[in-house]
């Protein structure tokens, strides 16, 4: 029987019980939105795929997942968040199952797009259940040791992801059944069930809708429009943007929106989700390209490949708090203008990557740079996301900066490729597919070098909200990065005004 939620311990079993199912649940979803860019080269081969195929296989996931996230965490606040986290499990569980028996790459990019459902309603439910289910001093604890075992996933995960996929792709997708299951037993026998009894009376499912739409349809629109233009694409084009307007039109008018509007009369909050956007659309092309990259023209086996970027991952780990530090000291515009200057020289390495690459002379000085830029740019980011925003509307801030992550490389797996030359069976082509690379790689780096513009000229000097975050760390937490796994501050949920998600 779970304990009375806000009273839990850490270091008690019901409070390591807890822990447990949050950190297996969130990490099997974030798993799945890295990993299995390891095995796309062995999915295409076995499918006869074409590239579009391949994008759809990862941007089905990130799509809904994109789309719903912030709606997740509504429903779990008025449903409860162990019955939302538990349904999500469930779903997450089946949509796997589907993935790893898929005949075809239709039926896997479907059941792609179920797990990224299932994913939304994972990922938000694990942290809250966190904050809402430990006492005091130990809801701080309880955070930091979730996001330090997420880290460890984040980087296990691709390792992983390359010795399954050298014995069967399907591996990938089919492990999620026993985590699943585990989680579900643990949930149902030790995580209290909590609620948010001021959560918004209606949820804002029109808003959802609109999102989704304008996301999918832009979506599918310029990723066929890679390949020629067809009045189909261009309709599909319109409806996204007119869809994405409609949203912005919704919310503005909503007694309940996912996106409080006057979040972005900030000046520098708009700044910092830009330069989110260009940033994590770079991070998002590169953490695809390279490891199908290592495997078609390099010759590195999926394992090898699988832990070519293990490097970012132990970096950002290591030195991510050290950047946040800094940031205190010194404010965050100079950290978000060099961090990701620093990243676009190593975006620049790689693209000297060649078919008889060495991963210690070639290619560990390429993401020990990348990475390097990125320790130095993420915490700063989110601090600078939060700093901007009224404690009235800091959990509508953290979600909305967590979503513009996803949306961002969502669209950039969609455009680049094509953009780059990279379409139909080009990738199965070590010639054709080394020349697109390189194009994705330079813009890449543009679009990092266009972030620290951005950061350089609209955020502020002055030093971050962030030393509150060490004088109250009940407050505060952790939020994962979508596309690595490491963390930056997060401000409590309990902070969140009464119409916030």
């Amino acid at each position: 029987m779970a304990d009375a939620a806000g009273e839990l311990r850490l270091r008690t079993p019901a409070g390591r019980w807890v822990l447990l199912a949050t950190v297996l649940g969130s990490g099997m979803a974030m798993l799945d939105g890295t990993v299995v860019n390891v095995a796309l080269e062995r999915i295409g081969r076995d499918f006869g795929a074409g590239f579009t195929g391949l994008q759809w296989t990862v941007n089905a996931y990130t799509l809904t997942l994109a789309s719903l996230i912030l709606l997740g965490g509504s429903l779990g606040d008025r449903f409860g968040r162990r019955r939302v986290f538990l349904i999500g499990a469930v779903w997450f569980a089946l949509a796997s199952l589907m993935c790893g028996l898929a005949p075809n790459i239709e039926t896997l990019i479907a059941a792609r797009a179920l797990q990224g459902i299932g994913g939304a309603l994972l990922t938000p439910g694990s942290l809250a259940i966190i904050s809402a289910s430990f006492h005091g001093r130990d809801r701080g604890a309880a955070v930091g040791a979730w996001s330090g075992l997420g880290g460890i996933a984040g980087a296990v995960g691709p390792f992983l992801g390359g010795w399954l996929v050298g014995i069967d792709w399907r591996l990938v997708f089919l492990l999620n059944l026993p985590l699943a299951v585990l989680v579900i037993v643990v949930a149902i026998r030790h995580v209290p069930e909590t609620r948010d009894p001021s959560a918004a009376p209606h949820l804002d499912v029109i808003g959802t809708v609109l999102a989704a739409l304008g996301l999918g349809a832009l979506t599918w629109s310029l990723t066929g429009l890679g390949s020629g233009t067809t009045p189909a694409l261009l309709v599909g084009l319109v409806i996204g943007v007119l869809a994405l307007v409609g949203f912005v039109v919704v919310e503005r008018r909503s007694r309940h929106p996912l996106v409080p509007p006057d979040l972005f009369a900030d000046r520098v909050f708009t700044a910092a989700n830009v330069a989110t956007l260009l940033i994590y659309a770079a991070l998002g092309t590169v953490f695809v390209m390279l490891v199908m990259f290592l495997q078609v023209v390099s010759g590195f086996s999926p394992l090898q490949a699988g832990t070519a970027l293990l490097p970012v991952t132990v970096i950002m780990l290591l030195f991510s708090a050290r950047a946040g530090a800094l940031a205190q000291r010194i404010g965050s515009r100079i950290p978000m203008t060099v961090g990701p200057l620093v990243s676009a020289g190593g975006l620049a390495l790689m693209g000297r990557i060649g078919p008889d690459a060495s991963w210690l002379v070639d290619v560990l000085p390429a993401v020990v740079v990348f990475g390097a830029g990125l320790s130095l740019t993420v915490a700063p980011l989110t601090s600078t996301v939060l700093d901007a925003a009224s404690d009235r509307h800091a959990g509508a801030a953290s979600g909305v900066n967590n979503a513009v992550a996803r949306a961002a490389g969502l669209l950039a797996v969609a455009v680049i490729p094509g953009v780059a030359g990279i379409t139909g069976d080009a990738y199965t082509d070590p010639v054709a597919f080394a020349a697109g690379y390189r194009v994705t790689v330079w813009i890449g780096a543009a679009l990092l070098v266009t972030a620290a513009l951005v950061s350089f000229v609209f955020v502020r000097t002055g030093r971050t909200s962030t030393p509150d975050a060490a004088a109250d760390p009940d407050r505060f937490a952790l939020e994962r990065c979508p596309q690595c796994g490491i963390d930056g501050p997060l401000v409590h949920p309990a902070d969140r005004a009464d119409d916030t998600p």
